[in-house]
């Protein structure tokens, strides 16, 4: 082969390459996010963390690959910094588990714990990821000239290759394989790109060893923890599934949990009933809307809820809008869900069934939760509560879970939704689950909005033990109203748990 033809070899090889690495970068980075969720959650602050580290890598990458291939502009060096990236990213495979979890045991709080972690498992590789590009833009200019337009093809083509990583890996790859096995098939992946530069056969045998190794760590089954049950990746969550003994009653339980730092649902395995007391709370729509037919509730988890309202309420029906199909997989699977024809499953995003024309409802339940204590933002902002009340009957009511207190720092969130929904409603209660007066303890909460005063007692024993609960102090005005444009509910939630 002729010089000219080694170059356009090697111009569709760097050509390749850029693609391939900025197609890892991105691919890289999201199934970074379901790493962390285990242990750190998937807040703003997590992803803050995750993005800077990875940002900052890639421009440490930049400087540092351009300075390298104007000193030795070598393609057996691109072809080690690509088996080097990929060895990286084996590495993060391995420890995906193992390095966050001992980082919990001795950290605080998810904030240093995902910057942590996300320095120890993706800066290394996304700082060699980052070195292909400059490194490959050198190799392919041979005219001064035309350097410009070089450059911007090949960034051009780690721009493609990013937007393909993305679609590919949230749409296809995580789903389908989980978060371990894209992050081995992408080790694999760069080593045998980096095979596209090596000349010599034992460099030739390095790439190819690794390759197998990674491979294989991506064919080889998952470790299952005492207990666990079932661990998923899905386009929404990570989602496992565990049995253990419940505190409180020491009878056995199945978990589902999407957040370290919480448990979306439960089940009891030896018998029925509500293993979250705030569950019983939502009897208040009994008191608030007696005689209620038709009932929505956004959030599914295990539809542990929803079993018991239909066993409950035999004349009532209920619609749950639950936007991750795969948790409805998973409580039919573990969770005994099974089809009703009182029971509506509608698998959309909270505030867009809001949205929707459609059925009035008497009650309205909201119990859906980002991670262990955040309610998606767009389902807490007036502009929400107002689409709610429209969706209600005459007489309807809202019930929403909230995780918080209601005075002193760890309270600002409940105080907005408290604001926010008397901007809509005339009649507006907290009911604190745990300990009803003590206004500065962390609980799950339960917000009531109606239009319709009920009187403060129903006759009923229980019931009236869930109304006993009632707020009966001053909710303080010192947080705004929440709005689309304005909603810093994981600020105002900083540090619940």
């Amino acid at each position: 082969m002729g010089e000219r033809g080694l170059r356009s070899m090697r111009g569709y090889a760097c050509g390749l390459a850029v693609f391939v690495c900025g197609a890892a970068v991105m691919s890289f980075e999201l199934a970074g996010s379901r790493v962390l969720a285990p242990y750190a959650g998937t807040s703003l602050r997590v992803w803050t963390n995750l993005l800077g580290v990875i940002l900052a890598s890639l421009s440490a990458g930049y400087w540092a690959g351009g300075r390298l291939a104007d000193r030795r502009p070598d393609p057996r060096l691109l072809s080690s910094l690509i088996l080097a990236a990929g060895a990286c990213v084996g590495l993060t495979a391995l420890l995906r588990d193992r390095l966050p979890s001992a980082l919990q045991a001795r950290i605080e709080g998810p904030g240093a714990l995902s910057l942590l972690a996300s320095l120890a498992l993706f800066a290394p590789a996304n700082v060699l990821l980052g070195a292909v590009s400059p490194f490959a833009a050198r190799l392919r200019i041979r005219d001064p000239g035309s350097s410009g337009a070089t450059v911007g093809a090949l960034y051009a083509l780690s721009a493609l290759g990013s937007i393909a990583g993305t679609f590919l890996a949230g749409f296809v790859l995580i789903p389908l394989w989980g978060s371990g096995r894209l992050l081995f098939a992408l080790a694999a992946g760069l080593a045998l790109l980096s095979l596209l530069f090596r000349g010599g056969r034992r460099a030739q045998a390095r790439s190819a060893v690794l390759l197998l190794l990674f491979a294989a760590g991506g064919l080889a089954p998952g470790a299952a923890g005492d207990g666990l049950l079932l661990d998923l990746d899905t386009p929404y969550n990570r989602i496992r599934v565990c049995e253990e003994t419940d505190e409180e009653t020491g009878r056995p339980v199945r978990v589902l949990s999407t957040d370290p730092y919480g448990q979306e649902s439960a089940v009891f395995l030896d018998g029925d009933g509500l293993v979250f007391d705030y569950h019983t709370f939502f009897r208040l729509g009994e008191h608030l809307v007696p005689g209620f037919r038709r009932v929505a509730l956004i959030g599914g988890g295990a539809y542990a809820y929803p079993n018991w309202f239909i066993r409950r309420y035999p004349g009532a029906r209920i619609d749950v809008a639950e936007i991750d199909p795969a948790l409805t997989a998973v409580a039919r699977r573990f969770f005994g869900l099974r089809d009703h024809p009182r029971l509506s499953i509608l698998h959309e995003d909270g505030r867009l069934f809001l949205n929707r024309r459609g059925e009035r409802y008497d009650l309205i339940i909201v119990d859906a939760f980002r991670d262990a204590s955040c309610v998606p933002h767009h389902l807490t902002t007036v502009e929400a509560v107002r689409r709610m009340r429209a969706r209600l009957a005459d007489g309807g009511a809202v019930l929403v879970n909230i995780i918080g207190s209601v005075e002193g720092p760890h309270g600002r969130f409940t105080r907005a939704e408290y604001a926010t929904y008397r901007a809509v409603f005339p009649r507006v209660d907290l009911f604190p689950v745990g300990l009803p007066g003590d206004g500065e303890r962390v609980q799950n909460i339960v917000l009531a909005a109606s239009s319709t005063p009920r009187p403060s007692v129903s006759g009923e024993a229980e019931l009236d033990r869930i109304l006993e609960h009632r707020w009966r102090g001053g909710v303080a005005s010192d947080v705004p109203v929440l709005t689309d444009d304005r909603a810093p509910v994981e600020y105002y939630l900083d540090g619940v748990r």
